[in-house]
């Protein structure tokens, strides 16, 4: 499973990036709004970061007006991936943008069904959101296992982005229900490094090598 890591944030990517693991990052309006700057710049900056997908998000309510937006998009860089939502729009858009080879992302999948739509409208990724289904008491997992299994029993080539990260334990979960890749909040990241017992073994090792070193 591919680590895309979900942010705007410049110096969040950098650090994270340099751990060797990403392999794409997503974006949409709320995280770009939080940053400072010109937000082309933002999105061309963390496509030279990452070095693989980056999804850019357009906010037009019609399909016309996403491709507009879509075709400005993928021309700041060759690995802007273009989110539209799940709308009757969005999968007219997709399936626009499909024809002219431009790779798409469809956000808020909160269903198998919608998903299927998403693929069949010709998305290149479909963006399942595990956390807000979490919030409102639904099963994730159940609905991850569905999307899995629809798009291999109907040998779909849409990839599917486990999203709405809010823990370690959906990042596990998706690797093991057969998702292609997981976007990850920064915070997420670091807690998924961290263990109690790696730093306690750390400390053990250094003191006893500083002990070995004092006696010699």
């Amino acid at each position: 499973m591919e680590l895309y890591i979900d942010t705007a944030n410049i110096e969040d990517i950098r650090e994270i990036a340099h751990w060797g693991i990403l392999s794409g990052a997503t974006t949409n309006p709320t995280l770009l709004s939080r940053e400072s700057g010109d937000y082309d710049q933002i999105i061309c900056e963390i496509c030279d970061l990452v070095g693989g997908p980056v999804s850019a998000e357009v906010m037009s309510d019609d399909a016309e007006g996403m491709v507009e937006e879509a075709k400005r998009l993928v021309g700041l860089h060759e690995n802007v991936v273009i989110k539209v939502p799940m709308l009757p729009e969005g999968l007219r858009a997709a399936r626009e943008l499909s024809k002219l080879e431009i790779k798409t992302n469809v956000t808020l999948v909160f269903s198998a069904n919608q998903a299927l739509l998403a693929a069949r409208a010709g998305a290149t990724y479909v963006s399942p959101f595990v956390g807000r289904l979490d919030d409102i008491g639904h099963d994730s997992n159940a609905v991850l296992t569905e999307i899995v299994e629809v798009f291999s029993v109907n040998e779909f080539s849409t990839k599917v982005i486990a999203a709405s990260i809010r823990n370690p334990m959906h990042v596990t979960q998706a690797a093991l229900l057969g998702c292609d890749i997981a976007t990850i909040p920064p915070a997420i990241f670091r807690s998924m490094v961290k263990h109690p017992l790696t730093d306690k073994g750390i400390a053990s090792f250094k003191k006893d090598w500083e002990d070995a070193q004092s006696r010699a």
